[in-house]
């Protein structure tokens, strides 16, 4: 089903940051939306530039055959946008790239020279081909959020997850049937695509014990025994699985108290209609009457309040050893300090708990995100807000 309706909020980030780069990565999961925003993006550039951009997916033979000689084919594209969808499968264009951008900032053509579209992180591009440091700036698309919807749907949002086609199947079996598709398209032929030699049975296996897990501390040992693995396999599982944007691991905040505060991250499957899926919840009843719902409404918050906040941001997570807690953590640029607290329910309460997890850090702000939509103050400093205000309110603090 065509996204192109859909508004996504990084497209004037991406546009901006090729206006000050020579290249940009756009990185996020498979299926995510990447070449529809990047066919967009382009468009505005052929209209800047007075050229047309062109295109090539580096998955389609024909397409790698052109870049055998990539200073040679990419050198006489001068003045046009390059479009390079699927990098990972070719990281030894990153030498030729430093060539060609290195050659053109020399005769004054310094930016926007090249858009590169991957389905992995940072980390994983980097030690896949030369750095291309000080030359290309990174920007990450996720999963539609709130903010993107054309009319707010936020329970059928985190039901079936932000993926467009998912999204907007049909029906809840259409897109339980996509996501289904998805997770099997990564593990039996993406995932290898990459080098590493992984039964996608035991990885499938991981992955839904990371879905049961939602939000909860990373215990290497325990799900080592499971698997049967060392804990070093195990690690190494989680680190591809946070490389390919499939998974998110929040670190601990260190605030300055006398108490022992818990060091492991806690670790999100970042796509609420993956955990789903993983679990065989496919509908809205199904999430609502299982155990998960807590903290995969959790996941989907931090999710969404994550893309929503300014560059620069660092999150994470305050617990102590007496299980004292605030789920997510906001380091703002400009030195401002925000708690947040996440309950799915209407009538949301404050524990002893999170008042004293408060006075520990001190936050500048405080929040409960919850499930309705009014925003009220409550006892501690807190202001209950809905999900869609909280995000828009973070996005208003970027640039």
């Amino acid at each position: 089903m065509a996204t192109a309706p859909l508004n996504r909020e990084v497209g004037a980030r991406l546009e901006a940051r090729l206006g000050t780069f020579p290249a940009v990565a756009l990185l996020g999961p498979r299926q995510v939306g990447k070449t529809t925003l990047a066919h967009a993006v382009a468009e505005t550039s052929a209209k800047r530039l007075g050229k047309p951009s062109f295109y090539l997916d580096l998955e389609n033979p024909v397409d790698q055959q052109k870049l055998v000689d990539a200073p040679g084919y990419l050198g006489a594209q001068r003045g046009r946008l390059a479009v390079l969808d699927e990098i990972q499968h070719m990281p030894e264009l990153f030498r030729a790239l430093r060539g060609i951008i290195d050659g053109r900032i020399r005769r004054g053509e310094g930016v926007g020279q090249f858009l590169l579209l991957g389905s992995a992180s940072m980390d994983l591009l980097r030690q896949s081909g030369e750095s291309l440091a000080g030359r290309i700036a990174y920007v990450e698309l996720g999963p539609l959020d709130v903010r993107e919807l054309p009319a707010p749907q936020p329970t059928r949002l985190w039901a079936r997850g932000g993926f467009p086609r998912s999204f907007l199947a049909a029906t809840d079996a259409d897109s339980a049937l996509w996501r289904e598709n998805f997770i099997r398209t990564y593990l039996e032929r993406d995932i290898p695509a990459l080098g590493p030699r992984i039964p996608a049975q035991t990885l499938r296996r991981f992955w839904t014990m990371l879905a049961h897990a939602q939000g909860g501390l990373w215990n290497a040992a325990a799900f080592a025994n499971s698997l049967a693995v060392d804990g070093k396999t195990v690690a190494r599982y989680l680190d591809l699985l946070v490389d390919l944007l499939l998974v998110r691991r929040l670190p601990p905040f260190f605030a300055n108290v006398r108490k022992r505060l818990v060091k492991s991250p806690k670790v999100y499957v970042r796509d609420s209609g993956i955990v789903h899926r993983l679990l065989r919840l496919d509908d809205d009843e199904a999430v609502l009457g299982h155990p998960v719902a807590g903290a995969s409404w959790e996941g989907f918050v931090v999710e969404t309040l994550l893309r929503a906040a300014p560059e620069l941001t660092q999150a994470s997570f305050y617990r102590t050893a007496t299980g004292v807690e605030i789920d997510l953590v906001l380091e703002l640029p400009g030195d401002r300090l925000w708690a947040v607290e996440i309950k799915r329910g209407l009538a949301p309460a404050v524990g002893k708990g999170l008042r004293t997890a408060l006075e520990d850090v001190q936050p500048d702000q405080a929040f409960l995100v919850y499930g309705g939509d009014e925003r009220y103050p409550k006892e501690g400093g807190l202001e209950a807000i809905g999900l869609r205000e909280l995000a828009d309110e973070l996005s208003r603090l970027g640039p």
